[in-house]
């Protein structure tokens, strides 16, 4: 029987145990993947904490992996048994063969191997449709990239670069900001140690910059909007370090006649035309050698437990993938 992670009861990492589990059939709109790699985000402790609601306990976390097609459910058109696939949206990802909804997947062009794919599906599909949809990023903008050397930041920041925008990173260590400025960033702030806001007033001479792109939140707002130039826009994808606080809206007409939005992934991966193009793209900038996804640290699937603990201390850099 193949194995998965299961999680009966909300919690810490402990939560999760390796076990076995039937081999399920596909039903109507969904494939069976033998996974090769799987990911490893953020998202998957707010599922495991209960800060985000699983559908029924016991659950199998995990949105994100690349594989082999084994089986194809009824009335399934566009995927085939042997189809090599990848996917950032799907639903119980931490097993060695999940069923996976063919909304979700998208094919894997040959030169992409699996251990990228799964690094780089949900991380690279929100930096595309960070980058080119939220406000789309265009040659001379100067952009504000929170956690620069984490998973999405590395991505974003060498794409922006790649855009012909410049740069401006925020990390937590000397480390990072030697990885940020390796990945994209013209300008590194430690954020911990510098006043962040100021930092950028100094860079852009005062002007502030266009967009701020935030997925660390609690640490980082309100001083985020202190860096935006009138009209510019707030964009909160992710909350790291605890979420924002309920806030006065007429801050937004106080600094600047601002714009914030809340996007995610899964409301853009939804409609498959864009999904499809959202995926061409990060395949074609990856493939060209624009776009490098940097895999820093490979777990067997049976350490998930020690994954989380080293996600959630911010140990990482870059992608993990776990492997079955």
């Amino acid at each position: 029987m193949p194995k998965a992670i299961r999680v009966h009861e909300y919690g810490g990492p402990e939560v999760m145990r390796y076990e076995e589990v039937p081999l399920a059939e596909p039903g109507p709109g969904q494939i069976r993947v033998r996974q090769h790699a799987i990911g490893v985000n953020f998202i998957d402790i707010y599922f495991r904490t209960g800060a985000y609601k699983a559908a029924q306990l016991p659950f199998t976390p995990g949105k994100e992996g690349a594989g082999e097609v084994t089986a194809v459910g009824p009335g399934v058109t566009g995927f085939r048994v042997g189809d090599r696939v990848a996917y950032g949206s799907a639903e119980g990802t931490y097993a060695e063969e999940p069923l996976v909804a063919v909304g979700a997947a998208v094919r894997v062009p040959e030169g992409i191997g699996f251990d990228t794919a799964a690094a780089m599906m949900l991380k690279g599909l929100t930096a595309e449709y960070l980058l080119h949809r939220t406000y789309p990023v265009k040659a001379g903008d100067t952009i504000l990239f929170h956690a620069a050397a984490g998973g999405v930041g590395l991505i974003a920041c060498q794409w922006a670069k790649h855009l012909g925008a410049t740069v401006i990173g925020t990390v937590g260590s000397p480390e990072k900001a030697e990885l940020a400025k390796a990945h994209g960033c013209d300008h590194v702030i430690l954020y911990r140690d510098e006043d962040f806001a100021e930092r950028v007033r100094a860079i852009t001479d005062g002007k502030g910059v266009p967009v701020v792109y935030d997925g660390v939140g609690q640490a980082t707002f309100p001083a985020s909007l202190d860096c935006l130039s009138p009209l510019g826009t707030f964009v909160s994808f992710g909350s790291s370090s605890g979420p924002v606080a309920a806030f006065d809206i007429g801050i937004l007409a106080q600094k600047g006649s601002l714009y914030a939005t809340r996007p995610t992934l899964f409301t853009h991966a939804s409609q498959r035309p864009v999904l499809d193009r959202m995926a061409e793209n990060l395949f074609g900038v990856v493939a060209s050698g624009a776009v490098k996804v940097p895999v820093h640290a490979q777990h067997r699937l049976a350490e998930a437990q020690q994954v989380h603990r080293d996600l959630a201390g911010r140990q990482t850099t870059g992608s993990t993938v776990m492997l079955p």
